[in-house]
């Protein structure tokens, strides 16, 4: 059936139509006549009825027809067997029905064609079969439309047409295209259980009043693109196989999708839902397209479960973002998302990741989720807010908070609102429920708290104010090699400390690199980690956490020892000290030093500091010949060199006893010789610092 105006056709000029209507009576003229059925002559229209068989033909286009005459055109039409009116091919366009227009049970066994008809009292198709095109495109339904339980089997085209009152489709069956593109529903739409077996277009329909598509099936697409909806749009449990289109489509009242299906794409692309939308319980079994729509009123899509990616980027939710007890089984998108003054955001399950990348929260808000992985780069805060995970790696590079903020880790299933437990599913059991952070580059530190996180993978270089970070509860990071590598010269072994996963790919990225650092994306170099290390240690001692401030100076301080800018002398220092004692932070390493020095100066005493023999003092004096004083001068023999067997028992006990003197920096009395003296002052100024440093170690590692 042709969409472009119908022919011209004859006009009746009869001179009964009414004065109103200046052009006079538009229908055609019945075949063998001058005039329309309305105006024939009764016995010429009675001789045309008399003439009709079930399954004719019909064509009064134009016709104007009283429900008399309507109800004698449909009885010369009747099926004897049936008791319906069976009509072939059956034109009405522009036709006028002054009162209810009863077709129903109606079967039109051809094309029929309502174009730009007017019913100006009902139209009566309930339980009507149209076994080819239907055509109301244009038709004006002044009162009631009545296509309750109709089956359309060709196309059913109402493009533009107009329902000034209730269009009632429940139970309707559309085998073939229903086309409602640009429809006027001026009052109630009831497409309730109604059966859209090929598409459904509706692409630009206004619906003044309550929409209801309760339990509809659209086993083909359902095309709603820019519809206006401007009171309630029911879909409960509404069913669609294939996809669902409401592109720009606007939802000025309520929105209900309670236990809707879409099993095809469900296209929501910029759509605007002015007050609450309602999709608890619905299952998205394709992608979920909500780019850039708008939520004025709450979103509610509790319990709803998305099987595939959701997409609500660029999305403005004014009100609440309800998605409590959701299930995400693909990507839940919401970069760039606005979230005006949601308070809560989950706690729900997503089995991909969960992307806030450049969303903004204007509120306080608390988001909960057991999610693969969270991102939330460039993501902006501008209150108060709390992230409780599980199971996720967070990437939190660039984000944007001027109040506190807390990343914690959930240690037990969440709560609902109603008591129970959040089902986690669709998230392996094998998984671990700990959280870990991915990255912190260029995020202001000064106002977050990270609460029972793994840190073993962040990347903290281009942290800002890192030393206001608080960490709390158990919060864990890398650690060094600790196995003893023997394929390097010399070998090496890595005290177990605490380590950035930066430090491990710089490590692992250097020639010779020893077994046991990991590669990884980060960049930094020594010159970088130096001032990382050291807000990290100030946060760890303003935590009252000084073995984990030790650690990070033993980083600070080895990221300082290879960075490029400092000069040899102070290398060199610096070499020394994490030689000898491990930046004062490794007490085994200054006591094998002390070990080794109290060993040294024992063989050395032993072989050139201890006398050979205890001199012998002599007294020699003059006794006067007239009696008095005698004075005596008392001198004692130089120590000899020794010779012979210098490792003996006796001399060891000698050369321990000077040695743990010198280590207290105490004089032994013993008699040494030149080599021995020097020996001892050597001792007494080295091994009291390596006892120092040992001290300063332990002190380093245990307090408080």
């Amino acid at each position: 059936m042709s969409t472009s105006e119908p022919p011209s056709w004859p006009h009746c000029a009869h001179g009964a139509e009414p004065a109103a209507d200046p052009v006079g009576c538009r229908g055609i003229h019945v075949p063998g006549h001058t005039e329309c059925l309305a105006h024939l002559a009764d016995a010429d229209r009675n001789g045309y009825l008399a003439g009709l068989t079930p399954g004719a033909s019909i064509d009064h286009r134009g016709t104007t027809f009283t429900e008399s005459l309507l109800t004698a055109l449909l009885d010369a039409l009747r099926d004897p067997a049936t008791g319906t009116p069976l009509l072939g091919v059956a034109r009405f366009e522009s036709a006028t029905f002054k009162s209810v227009a009863g077709f129903r049970s109606a079967n039109f066994q051809g094309g029929a064609s309502f174009e730009s008809a007017t019913f100006e009292g009902g139209a009566e198709f309930g339980l009507a079969t149209f076994k080819s095109l239907a055509w109301f495109e244009s038709a004006t339904f002044e009162g009631d439309a009545e296509f309750g339980a109709a089956t359309f089997e060709g196309g059913a085209v109402f493009g533009l047409a107009t329902f000034k009152s209730l269009a009632w489709f429940k139970s309707a069956t559309f085998k073939s295209v229903a086309g409602f593109r640009s429809a006027n529903f001026q009052g109630g739409a009831v497409f309730v259980s109604a059966t859209f077996e090929v598409g459904a277009s509706f692409l630009l329909a206004t619906f003044k009043s309550l929409a209801r598509f309760g339990s509809a099936n659209f086993q083909g697409g359902a095309g709603f693109g820019a519809a206006t909806f401007k009171s309630g749009a029911e879909f409960e449990s509404a069913t669609f196989k294939s996809d669902a289109e409401f592109e720009s489509a606007t939802f000025k009242g309520g929105a209900g999708f309670v236990s809707a299906t879409f099993q095809g794409g469900a296209w929501f692309v910029s759509a605007t839902f002015r007050s609450d939308a309602v999709f608890g319980l619905a299952t998205f079994q394709d992608v979920a397209g909500f780019k850039l729509a708008t939520f004025q009123g709450d979103a509610v899509f509790g319990l709803a479960t998305f099987k595939n990616d959701a997409w609500f980027e660029s999305a403005t939710f004014e009100g609440d973002a309800v998605f409590e007890s959701a299930t995400f089984e693909g990507d839940a998108r919401f970069e760039s998302a606005t979230f005006a003054k949601a308070d809560q955001f989950g706690p729900f399950v997503c089995a991909g990741r969960v992307v806030l990348s450049g969303a903004m929260f204007g509120g306080p808000v608390t988001l909960a989720f057991a999610a693969r992985r969270l991102e939330c780069r460039r993501t902006r805060w501008s209150s108060t807010a709390e992230i409780r995970l599980r199971y996720a790696t967070v990437d939190f590079a660039h984000a944007v908070f001027e109040y506190p903020l807390t990343i914690a880790a959930e240690p037990d299933l969440f709560v609902l609102t109603d008591g129970q437990q959040l089902a986690e599913d669709v998230l392996p059991s094998a998984y671990d429920p700990g959280v870990r952070m991915a990255s912190l580059q260029g995020v202001d530190a000064a106002h977050l708290v990270l609460a029972d996180l793994d840190l073993w993978e962040c990347l903290f270089a281009g942290t800002v104010h890192l030393d206001q970070l608080r960490l709390e509860g158990a919060c864990t990071f890398s650690t060094a090699p600790s196995a003893m590598h023997w394929r390097r010269w010399p070998p090496v072994r890595f005290t177990a400390r605490r380590v950035l996963a930066e430090e491990h790919h710089w490590r692992a990225s250097q020639p010779g690199a020893a077994q046991g650092w990991a590669h990884g994306a980060g960049r930094a170099g020594p010159l970088q980690l130096a001032p990382v290390y050291r807000a990290l240690r100030k946060a760890f001692e303003d935590g009252k956490h000084e073995p984990g401030a030790a650690d990070f100076y033993y980083g600070e301080m080895e990221m300082r020892r290879h960075a490029d800018d400092i000069p040899g002398s102070e290398r060199g220092l610096l070499t020394a000290y994490w030689a000898l004692s491990g930046y004062g932070l490794r007490a085994s390493r200054a006591l094998a030093w002390l070990a080794a020095a109290m060993l040294l100066t024992i063989v050395l005493l032993m072989a050139f500091g201890l006398a050979q023999d205890t001199p012998k003092q002599t007294a020699t004096g003059t006794v006067p010949a007239g009696g008095g004083t005698v004075t005596f001068e008392i001198d004692k023999d130089d120590p000899q060199n020794p010779t012979g067997n210098r490792f003996t028992g006796e001399r060891f006990e000698k050369a321990l006893n000077v040695t743990l003197n010198s280590v207290v920096f105490r004089s032994s009395g013993q008699d040494l010789t030149t080599a021995g003296t020097y020996i001892e002052m050597t001792s007494r100024l080295t091994e009291p610092v390596l006892l120092g440093l040992a001290v300063l170690a332990v002190r380093n590692r245990v307090k408080r």
